[in-house]
């Protein structure tokens, strides 16, 4: 049985409580850190006074970033299907002969 954790996450001098499962722990607080760290560079590079623009670029980095990979993967994706229908076409191509 998946063992349940009571967590609090801080995250823009905010304390959030959560109840996670224990292996979900580790990557929470990590996401945690990474988005106070992100806070941190846009409010140094930009003059931004309001933590909910600060909150609204970082989600926008955060899913363009998921979404590249994601790009990133359909074409790799479509490059393996093309380069394993040369591969059968070769296979059969030599199977003949």
């Amino acid at each position: 049985m998946d063992e349940k954790l009571k967590i609090k996450i801080s995250i823009a001098d905010r304390v959030y409580p959560l109840t996670v499962d224990l292996a979900q722990e580790e990557g929470l607080r990590s996401a945690s850190k990474k988005i106070d760290v992100m806070i941190k560079q846009f409010e140094e590079s930009y003059a931004v006074r309001d933590k909910q623009d600060v909150l609204a670029m970082c989600a926008l980095q955060f899913a363009s970033q998921v979404e590249q990979k994601h790009v990133e993967s359909s074409i790799d994706s479509k490059d393996l299907d093309r380069l394993k229908k040369i591969n059968d076409l070769l296979f059969d191509y030599l199977d003949k002969k």
